[in-house]
């Protein structure tokens, strides 16, 4: 698997200093993973800067300005004119964030992430980019809430989809388990480890049995009590 390249615009580049970080900050100094950060003011004309306008229609808040949005995106994908881009645009309409579109994104070999403020980016960035042949625009939220940005966003799906691309993970164990052992939609059973006793608490006797069958039986129970509780529409 080739390396995969992540371009991020934005108008808070500091706002991405955690990505030097832990499992990130590791694939990048082994070379897994290309990030480079983008100051879409730097495509903004007039002294003050600006990147946004008063939105057409009425109404309250600040919509960014196609133009800089255009021209931040051209230069990044004139860099590598080659590739096939996926330009993610976050927004609470978009597509909710799933592990099987976390699957998808990782086997792409460019992502740009367009991090939007205020009432988010004229949508003309969106028609525009999707008319051009080797561009798939993905509009995609991480769920039902509002951010103040996309920059949010942007470190969850990066972190979702970096840690399965090969090497990044110290055991490529826990990815095959988190593929396969749970069932489908189910959120994660619980887990311990030492001291089996802990404040009067005992970790679950199963868990210590060393039967591999009851153990995984056991998970998946779990996980299935645990997605009830937390939504009770997909009892089935």
């Amino acid at each position: 698997m080739s390396k995969v390249c992540f371009d991020l615009i934005t108008i808070f580049p500091e706002y991405f200093s955690p990505l030097k970080l832990s499992l990130i900050g590791k694939a990048q100094e082994n070379n897994l993973v290309s990030i480079a950060i983008h100051d879409l003011r730097d495509q903004a004309q007039g002294v003050h800067k600006s990147v946004d306008d008063t939105p057409y229609g009425g109404g309250a808040g600040m919509v960014m300005s196609p133009v800089p949005w255009g021209e931040a995106l051209d230069r990044v994908i004139a860099s590598d004119s080659a590739a096939i881009h996926d330009l993610i645009i976050l927004t609470p309409a978009g597509q909710k964030l799933t592990q099987s579109l976390v699957e998808e994104l990782v086997v792409c070999e460019h992502l740009i992430f367009a991090c939007g403020r205020y009432e988010g980016i004229d949508h003309r960035v969106t028609e525009f980019y999707q008319t051009l042949p080797n561009i798939r625009v993905r509009e995609i939220s991480i769920g039902d809430y509002v951010l103040g940005g996309g920059e949010v966003a942007t470190l969850v799906i990066m972190e979702a989809v970096i840690r399965l691309i090969p090497g990044v993970l110290g055991n490529p164990q826990s990815l095959v388990e988190e593929s396969h052992s749970l069932p489908e939609d189910a959120v994660e059973y619980p887990n311990y480890t030492k001291p089996a006793s802990w404040r009067g608490i005992e970790v679950p006797e199963v868990l210590l049995s060393g039967n591999h069958a009851r153990i995984k039986s056991w998970r998946n129970e779990q996980a299935r009590e645990r997605t009830l509780k937390l939504d009770p529409r997909t009892r089935g």
